[in-house]
């Protein structure tokens, strides 16, 4: 995954604002915002609305105002580009680092499920219900 954080800072690093003592401070703060969000896109896509829109926020203001549309278009469409990625890869049962999948729900007693979820929204059988209830709330929002 650290192909697609490493090529969204080489596109960009020349435009980093180089300001005095802090250059490599700067330079160092956007290689760390994208390896974080690429990193929270493989193992948190569910929780993770708007991962290109959270990396420009991060990192925008290192960069000039005059490199500001470039910017976006470059972390808007590497953020694609991995998204894209890790849709096609197959899941079974395992995520990305090989760690086995858990359900989303924790249980009554405040532990996280255990059970495998299903692909399509990250839930167990018995815990379908809440992937119903999280649609009705977005559409929900969406109305208003």
């Amino acid at each position: 995954m650290y192909r697609f954080s490493r090529a969204i800072y080489r596109e960009l690093s020349h435009e980093i604002v180089d300001s005095g003592p802090q250059r490599s401070c700067n330079h160092a703060h956007v290689l760390h915002a994208c390896e974080a969000a690429v990193e929270r896109l493989a193992t948190d896509r569910h929780y993770f609305a708007h991962p290109a829109r959270t990396l420009f926020h991060d990192i925008r203001f290192y960069f000039p105002m005059s490199a500001q549309r470039k910017v976006l278009r470059v972390v808007t469409r590497y953020m694609a580009c991995a998204s894209q990625f890790l849709e096609s890869l197959p899941q079974q049962g395992r995520d990305i680092y090989g760690n086995p999948l858990q359900c989303r729900a924790t249980t009554r007693k405040g532990t996280p499920c255990q059970r495998a979820p299903l692909a399509h929204n990250g839930y167990c059988p018995s815990h379908q219900h809440l992937a119903e209830t999280e649609e009705r709330i977005a559409a929900a929002r969406l109305a208003a």
